[in-house]
Formats: C-alpha cells, sequence, structure tokens
C-alpha cells in the first residue's frame, strides 16, 4: 500500500516537507497525490552536438567534474526513513520527455542521509537541469514487518556518493 498526503507527512521519512506541491524553474516539488517530488541540489548541464554527449556537474562552488552519458547528483533532501516505509525513486515526466532517466533507486526502511542519484541523459539537444529544481518522485509504501539498514554502507550520507565495494 501507498503512503501519501496526510499519512506520509505524519511519518516525516524527509526532514523539513513542503505540505504541499511547489514550483521552482518550471518544475514542482513537494507533496504530490502519490508520493513527494524531491529536487536536485546541482545544477547539471547536458550537451549535445557529439556521438557522447558531456554533462556538465556543479555543486554551486565551482567546477565539479565531466560524465559521460551517466551523471550522478544529489537530492536536497534529507530522508530519515522510518523503518515501517521503503522508498522507490521515479522518473519526473518534465524530464522524461526531455530525454533524461533517473534511476529507479530503493530507498531501504531504517536508511538516513541526502540520496544520490543516478541520472542518463538521452536527448538530442543541450540541456540544463537548474539546482533546486524538482528531480524524481519518490513513492512510499508501508512493509508488513519493520525493516532497518542498519550501518549499511550508504548509512548517513552527507552527499553524493560515488559506489563503494
Amino acid at each position: 500500500m501507498f503512503v501519501n498526503r496526510q499519512a506520509l507527512l505524519h511519518a516525516r521519512p524527509i526532514s523539513n516537507m513542503a505540505h504541499s506541491k511547489l514550483t521552482f524553474k518550471g518544475t514542482s516539488y513537494g507533496l504530490v497525490e502519490a508520493g513527494y517530488d524531491i529536487r536536485i541540489k546541482e545544477e547539471v548541464i547536458f550537451t549535445a552536438g557529439t556521438v557522447y554527449p558531456r554533462i556538465l556537474v556543479t555543486n554551486g562552488m565551482g567546477f565539479k567534474g565531466w560524465c559521460g552519458r551517466f551523471c550522478l547528483a544529489s537530492s536536497v533532501e534529507y530522508f530519515q526513513m522510518p523503518k515501517d516505509l521503503v522508498g522507490t525513486v521515479r522518473d519526473k515526466s518534465t524530464w522524461a520527455r526531455k530525454g533524461v532517466s533517473v534511476f529507479n533507486t530503493i530507498i531501504e526502511p531504517g536508511w538516513n542521509g541526502i540520496l544520490t542519484l543516478e541520472l542518463v541523459f538521452n536527448g538530442s539537444e543541450n540541456l540544463t537541469i537548474p539546482a533546486g529544481a524538482g528531480i524524481a518522485q519518490v513513492l512510499f509504501g508501508r512493509l508488513e514487518c519493520d525493516g532497518d539498514y542498519g550501518n549499511g554502507k550508504y548509512q548517513d550520507a552527507p552527499g553524493l556518493q560515488e559506489a563503494k565495494f
């Protein structure tokens, strides 16, 4: 069963949740009908015109790095997942229609931190995603039995996390 609206606000899986749908630079974020739209922390610039587009990611403090069609970014929101909820990250249709896909990550029960987002660009024209824009929707489901991420390798992530092996 999905958890939404007042039940989601009561569960508080995200610190400082917006109690309604808000808009920033043409994209929505905050509480929506079936979940919560999260924002992207970094500005991401996808450039087209080459066989392998490059992606420039900045973190507000200058140049961060170039990537290929795949890029890591982080959410503005800080998650504090209750042990009886699981989150699923989904594409936001606004960006999907421009060729941006967000990997459908699972947010484990009991996990805390800033979410790392995995983005793929399949568009054919230059595209900028401004820092602070709504980037993905998170759907929350209630578990029949509590789960606990515990001391997993990404617990208490302070921001963008590269893969840990």
